[in-house]
């Protein structure tokens, strides 16, 4: 493995290399007799909204005859990054995987074999794309072959892997959350302004944007349905989660890669790496970020080497002096709860997490309206919007959307650390934290400094 370049440094395509701006000539030469493209009607509505950046056909815009294949390269192929290749394959017929890319050999042999026993020549990717180490991801990048590269690691890889790639000329699938710092949201933002200007597509797996309930409930909102919005309730309740032990051997580095949940570094703790869900529909409701958050919490049930707390409760107070009290935890043997309620001056939605569907109530508590959604379907859209916007030569570009919501997440996270009220021009402007380690390659040392204190660790 060799060393990782800085913080904002990119990997961009050599002007002398004459593969791929033949391949980028050729995408764009193919759309010109414009194929027909098919959705899923149930979730059409979302396709492009939202503050979701789409450019225009045009000879600078990377396109795709629907009669040729897109080719994915995948960076992290564990269980997400699998899981979000099957939803593309299964909803794409236009599709295969060409490249793996990840620290584990064993997560590419088994992504490989899977992915050749369950869509045969779709992924049937060779030997020589087949990619290991810190610096899999580049080689991914590199590959001329490649037109979508999925980046499913560990999220604190993810915002210097985005950069890379759209320096790349790569269409992008972002899993979330898009950074767990603010170093990482202003790579993001700069990434997304780049990949509006070449053409490039950046979809992130924020999947209850393309829900159905979802989409519909925050409508009616939206149209006034209940009123003006008052206040908001979310939680993310869950038992436990996972938890992987150290290998015999094993250095600090190579532990903490392995067992990343556990470390705030990369995976930004319970609010960052998991709830950005609640608290992306959030700020969908609202229609920004907030203003401040107050927060707290603690630590129960954690095993002693882990940096996470284990819940923690945040105030947003969001324009308007509109309040929106979140909560998460992760406690085993305890009521689990995963649901958003918004509480407006002539009425209440509830949208619920997963398959339960949102449902809205008048004053007087009569339901007046409901409306199913599944997940799993979501999980297929997300896939289908980004292929299909390619093809059109009109690419989504919603990555800023999804880091605005991840450092939501994460001024929750440093209020609650610090026992500070954090507003958003101290997270979006002036703050410097930056969890990263400088010069991180396989002979860095790495400790663990433990978990944070309120009142000792530092607002930065």
């Amino acid at each position: 493995m060799t060393n990782l370049p800085e913080i904002g440094s990119s990997t961009r395509r050599s002007e002398t290399n004459n593969e791929q701006p033949s391949r980028r000539d050729f995408l764009a030469q193919k759309l010109k007799t414009g194929a027909a493209l098919a959705t899923l009607a149930v979730a059409a509505p979302c396709f492009g909204q939202d503050g979701n950046e789409q450019q225009e056909n045009s000879d600078e815009v990377t396109t795709k005859s629907a009669a040729s294949k897109i080719r994915i390269g995948v960076v992290g192929c564990g269980g997400r990054g699998m899981g979000a290749v099957g939803n593309s394959l299964t909803i794409n017929d236009n599709v295969e995987v060409v490249a793996l890319g990840d620290l584990d050999p064993q997560a590419c042999v088994r992504a490989r074999r899977g992915l050749l026993e369950q869509y045969e020549q779709r992924g049937a990717v060779a030997e020589n794309k087949i990619h290991t180490g810190l610096d899999a991801y580049k080689r991914v990048l590199e590959d001329p072959d490649v037109d979508i590269v999925y980046l499913t690691t560990s999220p604190r890889f993810r915002p210097r892997h985005i950069a890379e790639a759209v320096d790349a000329g790569k269409h992008v699938f972002a899993e979330k959350p898009a950074c767990v710092d603010p170093a990482g949201y202003h790579i993001c933002v700069a990434a997304h302004d780049r990949a509006v200007a070449n053409g490039t597509a950046i979809v992130t797996g924020t999947q209850y944007r393309r829900q159905i309930n979802y989409i519909q409930a925050i409508k009616k909102i939206h149209d006034g349905a209940i009123g003006d919005i008052v206040s908001m309730t979310s939680r993310y309740c869950s038992s436990n989660i996972w938890y992987r032990e150290r290998d015999e051997g094993m250095s600090e580095l190579n532990y903490q890669l392995k067992n990343w949940m556990h470390f705030i570094w990369l995976s930004g703790d319970q609010i960052v790496e998991q709830s950005v869900h609640n608290i992306d529909v959030m700020n969908w409701v609202m229609g920004s970020a907030p203003e401040t958050a107050y927060g707290s919490g603690g630590r129960f049930h954690r095993p002693k080497d882990s940096q996470m707390w284990d819940a923690m409760s945040v105030d947003y107070t969001y324009p308007g002096d509109r309040v929106v009290s979140f909560k998460n935890r992760q406690w085993p043997n305890s009521k689990t709860d995963n649901r958003n309620v918004i509480y407006g001056t002539e009425g209440t939605m509830h949208i619920g997490a997963g398959n339960k569907g949102s449902s809205m109530f008048n004053r007087k508590g009569a339901e007046v309206w409901s409306c199913d959604g599944k997940i799993s379907d979501a999980y297929k859209q997300e896939h289908k919007d980004l292929v299909d916007s390619i093809v059109a030569g009109r690419p989504i570009v919603e990555l800023k959307q999804t880091a605005e919501s991840s450092l939501t997440a994460v001024m929750g996270r440093m209020a609650a650390y610090s026992g500070q009220e954090v507003d958003w021009d101290f997270i979006s402007k002036e703050s410097t934290l930056n969890l990263f380690p400088e010069g991180l390659n396989e002979a860095t040392v790495l400790k663990n400094d433990g978990y944070a204190i309120p009142g000792v660790t530092p607002l930065v």
